[in-house]
């Protein structure tokens, strides 16, 4: 059996109400002859004539006296279905929103996001999923409503924003001998030991490539997955770390930073969604306030639609 054709289902609507193929012409901006058509083809669908002549009008049968309500709530449904999602009350949302994003992330905008968030919709759970993968499924599978971070992996269908530049500095304990001992120049931050963040566990990164067009080379020490992690063990040892500058530029505590010795790219933090969710009302909202969260801005969907 071939699909329905729905806008039957309209044109059926306004002939029952109007009990006219003029006037539900009219209403449906249509000609006489293009709803006479129509009603043709209504009838072969129902096996009903519907609408018979008597004297100058039309009168229902006693099949379409017994649809008529049921198909004004049908049309109504299709019409519902198929116009723009109306504007919603974020102040009485209700709904769980799951985040994945860096510790570093976290740890930097994650109490800015959810007091902005709280705010506008107390009714709103942010939930901050661990990172346990980079993969794109997650999102493709709607386990997760937004990935934010420095994406290596991306795919086509999906939406992402910029939401910040960043980039790596170096970090060690207060009073190292790398901040004390004059310029902090490439051979001298090769020759120290280092701490490599790395969710992967690689020891390897874009450091060494940097190093290795000088000549140089360094001594990775440990790997940890996360900013905190490294900054914990370079603050009680003469380690070297890369860690965010966004994350530090606020001063940490036993922490003392330098401009990196050797050329490194900057870091772009991104927000990414499936598609699907692209016209949702209330996450878009959510994208404007992880945004104006991460830009300090106070407009949050005028900045989610402007970025």
């Amino acid at each position: 059996m071939a699909d329905p054709d729905f806008n039957l289902l309209v044109a059926l609507d306004a002939l029952l109400a109007e009990g006219s193929v003029v006037n539900a012409a009219r209403r449906l901006g249509l000609s006489d002859s293009a709803m006479s058509r129509t009603l043709a083809r209504l009838r072969d669908a129902t096996g009903d004539p519907l609408l018979v002549r008597a004297g100058r009008g039309l009168v229902p049968t006693p099949r379409a006296i017994q649809l008529r309500a049921r198909v004004h709530d049908l049309a109504d449904e299709v019409r519902a279905v198929l116009r723009p999602a109306a504007a919603i009350d974020i102040a009485g949302l209700e709904r769980t929103f799951t985040l994945r994003a860096s510790e570093s992330f976290i740890e930097v905008f994650a109490a800015r996001l959810v007091s902005r968030v709280t705010a506008e919709a107390p009714g709103v759970l942010l939930r901050f999923a661990p990172r346990t993968d980079r993969g794109v499924q997650a999102l493709r599978d709607g386990r997760i409503d937004l990935e934010i971070g420095a994406h290596a992996e991306t795919a086509p269908e999906l939406k992402v924003q910029k939401l910040i530049g960043d980039r790596l500095v170096g970090a060690v304990r207060d009073g190292h001998p790398l901040m004390l001992r004059g310029p902090v120049t490439a051979d001298r931050y090769a020759a120290c030991g280092h701490v490599v963040t790395s969710r992967s566990g690689r020891p390897r990164d874009q450091v060494d490539d940097a190093l290795a067009v000088l000549g140089l080379s360094r001594k990775v020490v440990a790997v940890v997955p996360s900013f905190p992690a490294a900054l914990a063990i370079v603050r009680a040892s003469d380690l070297v770390a890369l860690v965010s500058e966004r994350q530090v530029a606020s001063g940490i505590a036993g922490i003392a930073t330098f401009p990196l010795p050797v050329p490194m790219r900057d870091v772009t933090v991104t927000q990414m969604w499936h598609p699907r969710q692209d016209a949702d009302p209330a996450h878009r909202w959510l994208r404007g306030q992880v945004l104006a969260a991460c830009r300090g801005t106070d407009d949050g969907v005028t900045s989610e639609m402007s970025g």
